[in-house]
C-alpha cells in the first residue's frame, strides 16, 4: 500500500479510484464496513481502492479545546487500513485553506481533480465543506455532475447503538477495554518509546518499561492484562499498569509494562502495548513489600486471563 499526501506533488490523478473518505480515528468496525464496500467496489470496477483521510483531525484546527483525544496515530491508521487491502492511502492536511473550501470546491478539487474517484464511500454521519454545510445527500447530487457515484453506509450498530469513535472513547475512559475490543474488532493498543524511570521497579524485582511521548487516550487507571510487542518482534503477557502510582507518592500519569518471562534491555525499543481486560482498580499500599505481593498477583492472572499467542494478537 502505498501513502500519500495531497499537496507537495503528492497524491496526483491516477486513474479511476473507489474511496471512502473519514477521518477513520481507531479504524473500528464501522470504517472496517466503510473501507469494505469502497474495495468490493475498485475490485468489481478495476479502480484503486484508496482511503482519503485528514491529518491533524479536523477537531483540533476548528474546535482545539473540545478536541477528542487520538484513539490512533497517523502510522497506526495506515497499518490498520493497508490490512484491509486498500490500494493507497491519501492524507489531506487540515488547515485554515481546507476548512475554508465549499462543500463543492472539496468534491471538485480533492474527489474528482485530485484522485479521480468514480466511486465514493461515506458513512451517514459524514459532513464536508466550510462549517459542515456538505453531508451524503449533497455530495450524491455533487457526484452526479462531477462523475462520481456515491455510496452511503449505515452505521454498524453494537448492541443497539451505532459504532463509533466517540463509543471507542466512552468504553476506555471507563476502564472497560473488553467493551472497546468489540466496537474495534481488536485489543485496542499503544505505541510509545522505551525510556528510563527511577528504576524503581528493577530496585522491587519487578522491572517495568515506562513509555512515553504516547499521542493517545489510555483507558482509566488500574492494571491491565496486556500482550506487549517490541519492535516487530514476538508479543510477550504483560501486567501492565496505568496511574499515578500512589504508594510512591503518585505524581504524572505513567504507563509501565511488566513483560511475564522476559529478559532483555528495551530502553530506546517501540513497544506496542495491547490492553485485553482489566484486572484491578489503582490503589495505594502500605508498603512497597504489599505493593510486590499484589504485583506478582496481578503478573500470575495476566498469564493465566491471556490468550495464547498467535490469538487475536495485533
Amino acid at each position: 500500500m502505498e501513502r500519500e499526501r495531497l499537496g507537495s506533488g503528492g497524491a496526483q490523478k491516477l486513474g479511476p479510484a473507489s474511496v471512502a473518505v473519514g477521518n477513520f480515528d481507531g479504524v473500528h468496525r464501522g470504517h472496517q464496513a466503510l473501507v469494505a464496500a469502497a474495495v468490493a467496489r475498485s475490485r468489481a470496477s478495476g479502480a484503486s481502492a484508496v482511503v482519503l483521510t485528514f491529518d491533524p483531525h479536523p477537531a483540533r484546527v476548528l474546535r482545539p479545546q473540545a478536541a477528542p483525544a487520538a484513539l490512533t496515530t497517523l502510522a497506526q491508521k495506515e497499518e490498520l487500513v493497508a490490512a484491509l487491502g486498500i490500494d493507497r492511502l491519501v492524507v489531506v492536511p487540515f488547515d485554515a485553506r481546507l476548512a475554508a473550501l465549499s462543500a463543492e470546491a472539496f468534491a471538485r478539487e480533492v474527489l474528482q481533480q485530485a484522485l479521480g474517484a468514480r466511486h465514493v464511500v461515506v458513512g451517514e454521519s459524514f459532513r464536508f465543506g466550510r462549517g459542515r454545510e456538505g453531508d451524503p445527500r449533497r455530495l450524491e447530487a455533487l457526484g452526479a455532475s462531477l462523475g462520481f457515484a456515491v455510496e452511503v453506509v449505515p452505521p454498524l450498530v453494537e448492541d443497539g447503538r451505532p459504532i463509533s469513535s466517540s463509543r471507542v472513547r466512552e468504553a476506555l475512559e471507563r476502564a472497560d477495554v473488553g467493551e472497546a475490543r468489540k466496537l474495534l474488532g481488536r485489543d485496542y493498543f499503544v505505541d510509545g518509546e522505551v525510556v528510563r524511570g527511577d528504576g524503581r521497579g528493577r530496585t522491587i524485582g519487578v522491572p517495568t518499561a515506562n513509555l512515553a511521548s504516547l499521542e493517545q487516550i489510555l483507558p482509566a487507571h488500574g492494571v491491565y492484562a496486556a500482550r506487549c510487542r517490541p519492535g516487530a518482534g514476538a508479543w510477550h503477557a504483560a501486567a501492565v499498569n496505568v496511574g499515578e502510582r500512589p504508594t510512591f507518592g503518585g505524581g504524572r500519569v505513567r504507563l509501565e509494562a511488566h513483560l511475564v518471562d522476559f529478559e532483555g534491555d528495551l530502553y530506546g525499543a517501540r513497544l506496542r502495548v495491547a490492553f485485553h481486560e482489566r484486572l484491578r482498580g489503582e490503589q495505594r499500599f502500605e508498603s512497597p513489600d504489599a505493593l510486590v505481593a499484589q504485583i506478582r498477583r496481578d503478573i500470575e492472572a495476566a498469564r493465566a486471563r491471556l490468550p495464547p499467542p498467535g490469538g487475536g494478537a495485533v
